[in-house]
């Protein structure tokens, strides 16, 4: 079973190789990788071109394309066209996987197909490190996916594989969001109904924050509006689907949870003017969703007050009690 692995790659000939070297560690093949330049301005095409020298087939085979269009998902989109894996792997330049990742993956996918199920997606574990060099465990959990995606972006970018004929049936990466495309992209992948599996055990995947040179960088507020706008894409996709009403109503609660994350994270920041109308809207329209009734009143608005408050002052563990309480 052939596999792909679809990396966008952007100025980063200092530290792609690490990404590079993962890959060949993996002990599955036959493996296809696509290396997408998004036109990057140092040598990095250059390092791409030298990686592809040095692994000349043998049930490796590299591909080198180039994407004119300047973000992750339009480079993303353009390694997919060139995909010819029964299943993808979409990954980050300067993030690792353990050796044995594409063989787990193969592994579930045949042991399902074995008892006559097929999957589309399946769901890894892995590791976030961090600039100080702390690291953690990214959330991880077996069910209600849809939940756990919207609160801890469980199908960020490395975190699954997917079948290459279900992806090519959804839209692909949307290529003018410039943040949290995975994390829409994932509820999308979700809306369009897959037979999903999780991989258990330890975590596969490396996951580096590496602050300013990450995509999403050590702070928000320098781009207020842009992850506001990713949150009211994602509720009208919630609204237009074919879920059922309670589905829709909880999901869009946890939606307005994360609008309020967001604005604690611009008080944490110093940004009070971002974060105070921020905070209303969030609160606003969790207030409509429940009609202002009892329940709302007594129970959900003073809890969401706390929550706000947890996670301003830096505090952990909020999107646990967010899951149950919305």
């Amino acid at each position: 079973m052939e596999i792909s692995i679809i990396i966008p790659v952007y100025n980063r000939a200092d530290i792609v190789g690490a990404t590079l070297d993962s890959v060949v560690a993996q002990t599955h093949r036959p493996l296809q990788v696509v290396l997408v330049d998004n036109y990057s301005t140092d040598n990095t095409l250059q390092v791409l071109e030298t990686f592809k020298k040095e692994h000349p087939g043998d049930g490796f085979n590299v591909e080198i394309v180039r994407e004119e269009h300047h973000t992750a998902g339009a480079a993303r989109n353009r390694g997919f066209e060139q995909a010819t894996g029964e299943w993808v792997l979409f990954f980050d330049s300067d993030d690792q996987m353990e050796e044995g990742l594409v063989a787990s993956y193969v592994k579930l996918i045949e042991r399902a197909q074995r008892k006559g199920k097929a999957l589309d997606l399946i769901s890894a574990r892995s590791t976030l490190v961090f600039p100080d060099g702390s690291s953690r465990q990214a959330p991880f959990h077996c069910g209600d996916l849809f939940a756990n995606h919207i609160l801890h972006g469980q199908l960020a970018t490395q975190r699954y594989a997917v079948r290459r004929e279900f992806f090519a049936s959804t839209d692909g990466w949307n290529i003018d969001l410039p943040r949290w495309n995975d994390w829409e992209l994932g509820l999308r992948l979700l809306l369009a109904n897959p037979h999903v599996a999780y991989m258990g055990g330890k975590s596969r995947v490396t996951i580096n924050h590496n602050g300013a040179d990450s995509i999403t960088g050590t702070e928000f507020h320098s781009r207020h509006g842009e992850w506001e706008y990713v949150i009211d894409i994602m509720k009208n996709e919630v609204r237009c689907s074919q879920l059922k009403a309670k589905y829709k109503k909880r999901f869009e609660r946890l939606l307005e949870y994360r609008r309020m994350v967001l604005a604690a994270q611009y008080q944490r920041e110093g940004c009070q003017e971002l974060a105070k109308p921020l905070c209303q809207q969030a609160y606003s329209a969790l207030r409509d969703t429940y009609g202002n009734n009892r329940y709302w009143r007594r129970i959900v608005a003073p809890v969401t007050r706390r929550l706000f408050a947890r996670i301003a002052a830096g505090k952990r563990g909020s999107a646990r009690i967010a899951r149950l309480l919305y």
